[in-house]
């Protein structure tokens, strides 16, 4: 009974044994399969980072302005070629357009309007009918002084010839000498009554003359006022019309009185100021001019001065009390290097442009600024003829960067961007010194 006890535990031993032993093999296994698995994912991704990271330094190279690269480090720009050119010192004033000639028609006497002979808007020229009152009544009165200067004359004429015949017979010792005296009395009252007549017939054909409104200068008539039928006084203030003169035509501006003396200096050697005419957005040139005068008193409150421009006005683009802007043209700079103002960059340093190398790297470069004129300033220090700067795409740059230049070099001191526009001859911006 023992021994069959001692062979089923030796039988089952080795198979409790096999069951134990299997399952931490396989165990084993599974990490090391898991471990190579992740090993080769680290060594794969190594691998792909790795050409990347290579290429960083290279890049950081190329934007410091080493030529490592060209295809992806240079940066496309627009750029200008530094020539020479005449800048124009213009000064831009706001200004007020005044007539000349402003006529306010009035009667300058009392009566009823019967007719007007204008169309509103119209040009008229000095001597033209522009109203008729009511004749009637200056016409009887004239007639009535014409009636007593007849009257007077007569007695005056009476008087001389009684004086005549009184001299005669006083030289006889006919009459009393008191007689022939009171006579010559008599002749001074009377030639007193024709002249006080004449006056009455001359003012009574003025005031006819004046029934009959004609326009005392040359220009262009506004609305009507006071309609026909309309009884006006002469002490009264309708006024029927409004004459003004347009041909020519003057702008006022004012002038800082530290621009005078340039000014002043211009004037006083025979130079012939042009003056130029814009509209109230600064774009549109209406017409060209010259300056007339000065005035003789700075405004004390303001510093200004002003002055007044003729106009010719031919196309009567100018209206009195339009407000203009003008620009006057106060001398010119002649063979000045001159930079566009796209070049011309603003920053703590002050101003600078971006110079462009022979191996087409930028350096910032400080300028010193002189007058502006349209799309080009002018440069008194800084840059030479010849020299590149970049006119487009600086926001992108900075020192050393690497740049590219499409196109070929347009002629000196153009913007070489395509479609860059050339300066506008007439139009400027201020052109006082920076």
């Amino acid at each position: 009974m023992d021994e069959r006890v001692y062979r089923t535990d030796v039988g089952s031993a080795p198979d409790t044994v096999s069951r134990e032993t299997v399952a931490p093999a396989r165990s084993r296994r599974g990490y090391w399969i898991l471990t190579a698995l992740i090993a080769a994912g680290l060594m794969g991704g190594a691998w792909y980072l790795w050409p990347r990271k290579a290429t960083q330094p290279a890049t950081a190279v190329a934007t410091a302005g080493a030529p490592a690269g060209p295809a992806a480090a240079a940066q496309p720009v627009g750029f200008a070629t530094i020539g020479k050119g005449g800048i124009r010192i213009v000064l831009n004033e706001l200004g007020a357009v005044n007539s000349l000639d402003t006529i306010s028609v009035v009667t300058q006497i009392s009566g009823q309007i019967m007719r007007y002979g204008f169309t509103e808007g119209q040009l008229v020229k000095a001597g033209d009918f522009l109203a008729q009152i009511d004749p009637r009544p200056y016409q009887a009165a004239l007639d009535s002084a014409q009636g007593t200067l007849v009257h007077d004359q007569g007695l005056l004429d009476q008087a001389k010839a009684d004086l005549k015949r009184y001299v005669t017979l006083g030289r006889q010792d006919s009459i009393a000498q008191q007689q022939i005296e009171d006579q010559h009395f008599l002749v001074q009252q009377y030639t007193g009554a024709v002249q006080t007549d004449q006056g009455a017939v001359e003012a009574a054909q003025v005031n006819l003359v004046y029934c009959h409104i004609v326009s005392p200068v040359t220009g262009k008539i506004g609305l009507r006022q006071i309609d026909v039928g309309n009884y006006v006084s002469a002490n009264g203030t309708g006024i029927l019309a409004v004459v003004t003169q347009m041909q020519p035509i003057s702008v006022i501006f004012s002038l800082p009185e530290d621009d005078l003396p340039r000014v002043i200096q211009r004037l006083g050697a025979g130079a012939t100021l042009a003056v130029e005419a814009y509209d109230r957005s600064n774009n549109t040139l209406l017409e060209r001019g010259e300056v007339s005068n000065l005035d003789n008193l700075i405004n004390t409150s303001t510093g200004m001065l002003n002055i007044r421009a003729t106009f010719q006005n031919p196309g009567y683009r100018l209206y009195p009390n339009q407000f203009v802007n003008v620009h006057l043209l106060v001398d010119t700079i002649a063979d000045a290097v001159r930079v566009p103002v796209t070049a011309v960059q603003r920053g703590q340093q002050g101003t600078f442009v971006y110079l462009i190398a022979a191996n087409n790297t930028v350096s910032v470069r400080p300028v010193t600024l002189g007058p502006t004129d349209g799309d080009f300033q002018a440069v008194t220090d800084g840059l030479q003829p010849g020299d590149r700067v970049v006119t487009d795409g600086t926001d992108r740059l900075r020192e050393g960067a690497l740049v590219s230049l499409p196109g070929a070099a347009k002629s000196a001191g153009k913007p070489d961007k395509p479609g860059a526009p050339d300066p506008q001859p007439g139009r400027q911006n201020s052109s006082r010194p920076q």
